[in-house]
């Protein structure tokens, strides 16, 4: 008999005419206002851009599935009385229109949530300040060449909720969660990853305090099965093994751990109990730098009950890097250009100069 995802299926029935909010028409929820229109839910889509600035063959969408629809720096003005709202990650849940209309019933979620929450299979997210994408992918490639039927969103990849319906049990959704994603957020992966921890998107969190409680998030909900790996180095991801519910894995380059996984010079060893077992030697990987080899250290740690050691060291051995990180353009003479435009904070860019 084949398998039918019983959340999938109460959600689906509760949906059913229910009043349904999709804040912004970004890529997430795109594929999103789709599924609710074919499961009849009375949904009404609102965006602070002004109507000449949304495409017009979303324009045509909206049109076709009759939705009601807002536009414009204002629009969240007419935010009443709904079940359920589905907010952009950019929207954050600390907006006065949607704590207004949660203290009135509203459930207010994310696209990428409501994914987590009904997935029937194992689920792997990644966040940090930086690494997370090459990490996140990385996983994903270890996994593949693993032989498991895997799935790779978030922040990355394609949205994958209308996905939701092929996914089974034995499968493994692997996701990169920004700050704004988890803000809010009331799961967690099972296994959960921090590459670090450093000032970034202040100019939309209201401090750094809430950056960090919204990382948090990733592991704040496991349960004691839960899987937590993180950065030894970091001090703000060191002390969130005293919150974890579950195992903590440590990785580290500066310390020499009794357990977890440590970078020494360009050799990734596991520890455990003070033994330390060569793993991988770095020269074997395309990819460069003491940033790189932390990335290593952290999918193999995140990967370790999951596969053989011989499979993820195939896996990094042929990955190439991610798209605009230190990625070489063009050589002429002995000048090199590199496409590095992910480095949007100081610690990403000191981390590449120093592998060039």
């Amino acid at each position: 008999m084949d398998y039918e995802n019983q959340k999938l299926k109460e959600f689906n029935d509760y949906i059913k005419f229910r009043k349904v909010a999709i804040i912004g028409l970004g890529l997430s929820n795109l594929p999103l206002m789709k599924y609710l229109y074919e499961k009849k839910a009375r949904v009404t889509v609102f965006d602070e851009r002004e109507y000449n600035d949304i495409p017009t063959n979303i324009i045509n969408e909206l049109n076709n599935y009759q939705f009601k629809y807002y536009f414009g720096k204002n629009c969240l003005e007419n935010l009443n009385g709904f079940d359920l709202i589905f907010r952009s990650p950019s929207c954050l849940p600390t907006r006065y229109e949607l704590q207004k209309e949660e203290n009135e019933g509203a459930i207010i979620t994310t696209e990428i949530e409501m994914l987590m929450k009904m997935c029937p299979c194992r689920i792997i997210g990644v966040t940090g300040s930086d690494g997370k994408t090459t990490t996140t992918s990385l996983i994903y490639s270890i996994l593949q060449k693993s032989g498991y039927n895997t799935y790779l969103g978030g922040n990355i990849g394609k949205p994958l909720f209308t996905k939701l319906p092929e996914m089974r049990p034995e499968d493994i959704l692997v996701l990169e969660l920004s700050s704004f994603q988890l803000m809010g957020m009331e799961v967690s992966p099972d296994i959960a990853v921090i590459t670090n921890i450093t000032p970034n998107h202040l100019n939309i969190h209201k401090d750094y305090e809430e950056y960090i409680e919204a990382k948090k998030n990733i592991f704040k909900y496991q349960n004691e099965n839960g899987i937590l790996v993180l950065n030894y180095d970091n001090e703000i991801t060191r002390s969130c093994e005293k919150e974890a519910n579950g195992k903590v894995i440590f990785f580290s380059r500066k310390h020499k751990l009794d357990n977890g996984f440590i970078v020494d010079g360009k050799v990734i060893k596991e520890c455990e109990d003070r033994i330390r077992r060569h793993i991988f030697n770095g020269d074997e990987a395309i990819l460069r730098g003491e940033h790189n080899l932390e990335n290593i250290a952290t999918v193999l740690a995140a990967t370790k009950n999951l596969v053989s050691i011989e499979d993820a060291k195939e896996a990094i051995k042929e990955f190439k890097p991610v798209e605009h990180r230190i990625e070489l353009i063009r050589q002429k003479d002995e000048v090199k250009w590199y496409n590095d435009s992910a480095s949007s904070s100081p610690t990403r860019t000191l981390s590449r100069i120093k592998c060039i």
